[in-house]
């Protein structure tokens, strides 16, 4: 407010100015011209009066101009004042971690309520992570608690004697493998919600990146029971930019997840196709499919959709996790969906096909 009154004050000074400076000159030249005489009385009267005139009008324009501009301004300043401590305030909540703070819709112009809407936007960002933290937290708690009891209970009964060392080491070998297997996961699904799992792109042809999934898949959906179909109608010439070990990867689980939820006898289809601009690349059982209250959370880390199941029976729960945040990387989305229990599931990749100029 300070700045723009020394402006206006500056611009009533010049303005002063140039018109006392000037103004009368210009008067008194323009009555030369007349036939008035020099230094009579008449010329004299007429050259006061405009001066009077010039000087009262000059300063009810400037007196009136500066009441409504400082007033004006004043009025700005403070809606400015009140709305800076606002956001300020809620910066200051923010950094205090008290995410679920958001800043209110101040109406003081487009560039701070897009300012405002930038910072409850960021705050939702942290809400969310730190939820995500909070979680976390209770999944890796609650991932423990099996085989850490498991291991007590065994350490316990070596102790009074009840199981013999022998008989034991089996079962803490195997919850041992557990806690190492759960750390991995935690490590590789952490760095998958980060964005942070690395990818190499190359030209790759979908044709080959099937053709290897299910020849290394083959003998084991074999050895199950269960009978592994390829329905393709791609040209051998469809690419898409991906890292083949990564997507390798992401078909490997859809593979595996299938597979566990499919009984011996069914069925599981691996097929492919392009709409437009897009390669789509879906995996369908005819096993367990799941519920729609599931359906929104089978890419939640460490969920499974069968509660019942163990750990080891049921994988880690992150596999799923894994392979959306590598779809993601590839630029591409994934996507699950199931009629119902016992309708089986399909997951459907979809990534960009390669152009020419890439």
């Amino acid at each position: 407010m300070i700045g723009q009154l020394i402006v206006l004050l500056a611009g009533a000074l010049t303005i002063t100015a140039l018109t006392v400076i000037i103004g009368p000159a210009v008067f008194h030249y323009h009555l030369l011209q007349t036939d008035l005489p020099v230094g009579s009385d008449e010329l004299v009267h007429i050259e006061r009066a405009y001066r009077d005139a010039l000087a009262l009008a000059l300063g009810v324009g400037l007196v009136v101009s500066l009441l409504a501009a400082g007033l004006v301004t004043w009025n700005l300043a403070r809606r400015l004042r009140q709305t800076l401590h606002g956001l300020t305030s809620a910066v200051d909540e923010l950094s205090r971690g008290h995410y679920s703070t958001r800043v209110p819709s101040v109406g003081a112009g487009t560039e701070l309520d897009s300012l405002a809407a930038t910072l409850n936007d960021m705050a939702a960002r942290l809400d969310a992570v730190e939820e995500t933290r909070r979680q976390l937290l209770s999944d890796l708690a609650h991932e423990l608690r099996t085989p850490i009891a498991t291991l007590s209970a065994h350490h316990e009964a070596m102790a009074d004697g009840v199981i013999e060392p022998e008989a034991a080491m089996p079962i803490l070998a195997g919850q041992t493998v557990r806690l190492s297997r759960l750390a991995d996961d935690i490590s590789e699904v952490s760095r998958a919600e980060e964005g942070q799992l690395p990818v190499q792109l190359h030209p790759l042809a979908v044709d080959d990146l099937l053709a290897s999934a299910l020849q290394e898949w083959e003998e084991r959906f074999e050895t199950a029971g269960v009978a592994l179909r390829r329905e393709t109608a791609l040209p051998h010439s469809v690419t898409i930019h991906a890292d083949p070990d990564r997507l390798a990867q992401v078909l490997g689980n859809l593979l595996n997840n299938a597979l566990r939820h499919t009984s011996p006898g069914g069925t599981v289809t691996v097929s492919a196709a392009t709409h437009g601009s897009t390669v789509e690349i879906a995996v369908a059982d005819d096993g367990e499919g799941f519920t729609n209250e599931d359906s929104s959370r089978l890419f939640e880390r460490f969920f499974r959709a069968d509660s019942s199941r163990t750990r080891d029976n049921s994988g880690s729960g992150i596999g799923l996790t894994i392979s959306r945040a590598l779809v993601d990387a590839h630029g591409g989305t994934m996507a699950a969906a199931s009629e119902g229990p016992g309708q089986g599931a399909t997951f459907t990749i979809r990534l960009p096909r390669a152009t020419a100029g890439r």
